[in-house]
């Protein structure tokens, strides 16, 4: 018999690489947990997947950048959340101090039953002045003139630290806006001035010490406003500092949401500062005054919070939207390349099965040609 391997035993062999290239691919796809790992495994699933995945990629950029532009409006949000807390903790000082005593130098006349049409009964040329210290109202009198006369040129007196009014009893009354004196004075007579309800002479103010401490606490909130707006912002943009949030919502950039910020401050909201030129808290007109610019400036941040929750709103729906899309993409892909566990194992068994066997035909192939050897004496 000539030199070299049977034909039984060369097909053994040629058998036995075959199954232990197939098991190899079958522990390959039970590894990877896919049954197309190659272009040569199935081309068309292959490059589908492919392309699937790709845009699936694409999607989680996009969602990473809405997920960013959602924590820059959430960011705004709870800024504004906290600014509305601190204008209602400010609106509880301007309360508090309105119910307690005002010490302002106040002048009510002793004369009840005075309308603004009341004539009033003074030699032409008489005057009546009203000073805070510094500067001074001078009423001259002329005939046909009346009270709401004498209350006009007080008002409206610049610079003025003393308002005028009518009390509901029909008393005229004069109080100062500030910590100043409210002194009368001018050349009309005792009796002139007593025919209104009036006496010359100075009454003195002084600073309501609660009312001093309230504006102190109220102007630190103040600056607080300022404080908590500017570090309500994320990654370098802050709505609350007028910034404005562009946020893409597909891959090719075509949808898209922009939002507008503002530029929040206590001075951009309308709230001016308790020892300022706004107002001044020892005075019960500029409390009401401080009262109503807090009311403003909540609506004005509820506007803010209300916008900034309808646009979060939006991105939150095309961030599941897109969420959802790209699960489909991935699961589609999955689909076209995933093995099946179940079959790849049972066809693990049937080729070890039949590598087995083969090894035994192997054997028995190379045991024949060995004794066919020694029948003629060359084994």
């Amino acid at each position: 018999m000539a030199d070299g391997l049977s034909a039984a035993v060369r097909t053994n062999l040629i058998a036995l690489q075959r199954i232990s290239s197939d098991i190899g691919r079958v522990q390959n796809r039970l590894a990877t947990g896919k049954r197309v790992n190659s272009p040569s495994d199935d081309p068309a699933a292959y490059f589908t997947a492919s392309a699937l995945n790709a845009r699936a990629a694409t999607l989680n950029t996009v969602l990473d950048g809405i997920g960013t532009g959602k924590k820059v409006i959430e960011a705004a949000n709870a800024g504004i959340e906290g600014i509305e807390s601190l204008i209602k903790n400010m609106r509880s000082l301007a309360n508090e101090a309105l119910t307690s005593a005002s010490t302002l130098a106040e002048v009510t006349g002793n004369v009840t039953g005075l309308t603004g049409a009341t004539a009033i009964t003074m030699d032409n040329g008489d005057t009546i002045t009203v000073s805070d210290g510094t500067t001074t109202a001078t009423y001259t009198h002329a005939g046909g003139q009346d009270v709401q006369d004498f209350i006009d040129t007080v008002n409206n007196t610049a610079n003025l630290n003393v308002e005028a009014r009518l009390t509901s009893d029909g008393r005229i009354q004069l109080e100062a806006s500030g910590v100043n004196n409210v002194t009368i004075g001018g050349s009309a007579s005792v009796g002139e001035l007593s025919a209104i309800g009036l006496a010359a002479g100075t009454t003195t103010s002084t600073s309501n010490s609660l009312r001093s401490a309230l504006a102190q606490q109220f102007d630190s909130i103040r600056t607080q406003i300022d404080q908590l707006a500017a570090d309500a912002g994320l990654n370098g943009q802050n709505l609350l500092a007028g910034n404005t949030l562009s946020i893409n919502l597909n891959e090719s950039g075509s949808a898209a949401v922009t939002v507008s910020g503002s530029l929040v401050s206590a001075s951009s909201l309308g709230i001016d500062a308790a020892s300022g030129t706004g107002g001044n808290f020892q005075f019960d007109g500029d409390l009401e005054a401080f009262i109503a610019e807090l009311d403003v400036a909540s609506t004005s941040v509820q506007q803010m919070s209300s916008n900034f929750s309808a646009q979060l709103s939006t991105v939150s729906v095309r961030e599941d939207f897109t969420k959802g899309l790209s699960n489909l993409l991935t699961s589609g892909a999955e689909s076209l390349v995933a093995a099946d566990t179940n079959e790849e194992v049972a066809m693990l068994l049937a080729l070890q099965t039949r590598r087995d066997l083969a090894a035994t035909s192997l054997s028995l192939a190379a045991e024949a040609d060995n004794t066919a050897l020694r029948l003629f004496g060359t084994g």
